[in-house]
């Protein structure tokens, strides 16, 4: 162990003994928070890479998240209300994603709206008053949505016509299909079915594989 890391593991082992004395504990909530995530981040830097941004979690405010212009999930009533009843009976055991906004200040949802949602509109759901565990990326808006899309596919809740728009997103920001088919992990039909949903064909017309469609 470095000199460096022995001075964190020192210096950490106060300021958690801290957590045991009365007297922090009196302290407020935010001041916890800032102590919580403060450490998470320290203790990234530490432990040698690659690190998941999922063991890297961070305590958001609420108020500080917003939900993307362009969510495909959709979830009926019934699944809905059992995601609540999950989040009642063992609390939140998946943290949502945010993309952060360093201009605004704010935290732009990848994935995770309905969790995020069902604890906003139930602040007493949330086990820390004020504030959603959080895994945190920084990333262009092309690629925030193509991480929605990519989150939303990996479990089989994205809908055609939805994705089919997000896609046409993407190509107005100049992405060709060949970029569209890696970034998202689709196959050429798959991106032909898009165009065919839409009615867009003009969209999909670049040179990269537009001859396999002919």
């Amino acid at each position: 162990m470095t000199v460096e890391k022995s001075k964190f593991s020192i210096s950490s082992l106060s300021q958690l003994a801290l957590l045991k004395d009365q007297e922090f504990h009196a302290k407020s909530i935010d001041e916890w928070v800032i102590f919580y995530n403060k450490t998470i981040r320290e203790l990234a830097e530490i432990i040698p890479p690659p690190l998941p941004p999922v063991c890297q979690l961070q305590l958001v405010p609420v108020s500080q998240i917003v939900a993307n212009r362009y969510n495909p999930n959709k979830m009926a009533p019934p699944e809905n209300h059992l995601l609540e009843n999950s989040i009642k009976k063992n609390g939140l055991t998946m943290p949502i994603i945010v993309n952060r906004q360093k201009k605004e200040s704010m935290y732009v949802i990848i994935d995770g709206f309905h969790r995020y949602e069902i604890l906003a509109e139930n602040p007493q759901l949330q086990s820390i008053p004020g504030y959603i565990p959080a895994v945190i990326l920084e990333l262009p808006e092309e690629k925030r949505i193509s991480a929605s899309v990519r989150h939303n596919v990996a479990r089989g809740v994205h809908q055609v016509e939805l994705t089919a728009n997000l896609i046409i997103q993407l190509k107005e920001m100049g992405w060709s299909n060949q970029r569209v088919c890696q970034e998202l992990g689709m196959d050429q039909d798959e991106v032909l079915r898009m165009q065919q949903i839409t009615g867009l064909a003009s969209a999909f017309q670049d040179q990269d594989f537009s001859q396999s469609w002919v």
